[in-house]
């Protein structure tokens, strides 16, 4: 057990660092248990009793102080984030007025901390991913920010990859043949191949998986808007002085609407000579789909991975099946599929067609209305 002094030269450690959770996403590939009105991050979708931001917070603790932590999230889901994070104060959460992909969710959040601390280092993390290793973990991430801190450069977490995933996007990193060293220069950026192009990638040992986690000084990330995208460093320089004061929610309002609508990764990441990827095995998945949390989850004799209290399964294999807790289902005859309730909705869909997910989610918008979305 370490000492009340060995406590407080930790907590010195860690005083410059800062988790930002991106939870603004609605997780189209999710429906309908992920809707507009609330998405994933929000939902206990491992069935253990915490959300999948919750879990994303918890992750963070041994590493960051709580009141570092950063959530930027939609207006519209602010109460929600209160609701199940009540010991983070107002200033923590920050409010996009709309959704303008994450690089002006980044440099928000960027831009920010660095009015409060100019030696901060930052963590970026999506709010619905799963991490099994957390001890792992803690230590990647550790063993990043001591490079983020001492070189001037931005780090994203590699996972080694375990087949060819063609729902992830990869990062090809400079083979400098010491596998002793888990951080590599970053050659270049692929977003979610075909899967002729995955097995390539995996049969030539030089791509993992982009995880989406970013970790850099306040400095370096700074520097990389200022070169990379001149027109966002230009809106939120002129927040200086109104972060963290009763202007901030009237300056946030007028200039998110001038942002660009642009993701980290196009818009710096590829364009940057100073990144750097961290190569990790996590036990870690993006919950990005079904068929992701279907690896996930306890399956009973029949390989099916069931969440709810009262599902009975008859003849049937390989499905994935989520159900209220007041609701009974009899499942029979079924196999390799996925069959969700979730409030007045119904979906069955064979698993190896989930990829029609976001074509179902649009027709539905189409001919249906925003309701069932």
């Amino acid at each position: 057990m370490r000492t009340f002094a060995q406590l407080t030269d930790l907590r010195k450690l860690m005083k410059n660092n800062y988790v930002v959770i991106m939870a603004g996403g609605i997780g189209s590939r999710f429906w309908p248990m992920s809707q507009t009105s609330l998405p994933k991050q929000f939902h206990d979708v491992l069935g253990i009793g915490r959300t999948l931001l919750q879990l994303t917070v918890a992750r963070y603790l041994p590493i960051c102080p709580k009141e570092n932590i950063i959530i930027v999230t939609n207006v519209g889901y602010k109460d929600l984030v209160q609701e199940q994070l009540p010991d983070l104060r107002d200033e923590q959460i920050l409010l996009e007025p709309s959704r303008k992909n994450t690089a002006p969710c980044i440099a928000y959040a960027a831009y920010k901390i660095n009015d409060e601390n100019k030696d901060a280092n930052i963590i970026v993390a999506p709010s619905d991913h799963l991490i099994i290793k957390e001890i792992d973990f803690q230590n990647t991430i550790k063993r990043a920010i001591n490079k983020a801190e001492s070189e001037n450069c931005l780090l994203t977490i590699g996972i080694k990859p375990s087949r060819p995933d063609t729902g992830y996007g990869y990062i090809q990193f400079d083979d400098d043949n010491n596998p002793d060293q888990p951080i590599k220069k970053v050659h270049t950026f692929t977003e979610k191949p075909p899967l002729d192009v995955a097995k390539s990638f995996i049969e030539s040992g030089e791509f993992c998986w982009n995880s989406g986690m970013f970790i850099w000084n306040v400095k370096s990330i700074i520097a990389a808007f200022e070169t990379h995208l001149p027109d966002l460093n230009k809106l939120f320089t002129e927040g200086v002085g109104k972060y963290a004061t009763s202007e901030e929610e009237t300056f946030i309002n007028q200039i998110y609407p001038l942002c660009k609508n642009i993701s980290i990764d196009h818009g710096l990441m590829e364009k940057a000579k100073n990144v750097y990827v961290i190569l990790a095995e996590l036990g870690w998945s993006d919950l990005g789909t079904w068929g992701s949390l279907y690896t996930h989850v306890e399956k009973d004799g029949a390989n099916n991975a069931i969440i709810g209290d009262n599902v009975l399964t008859y003849d049937s294999r390989d499905n994935i099946v989520m159900m209220p807790k007041n609701k009974l289902a009899v499942i029979q005859g079924l196999d390799d599929y996925i069959i969700v309730d979730s409030n007045d909705t119904l979906l069955i869909c064979k698993k190896q067609d989930e990829q029609k997910i976001k074509q179902f989610v649009n027709d539905i918008k189409v001919k249906k209305g925003e309701r069932f979305v």
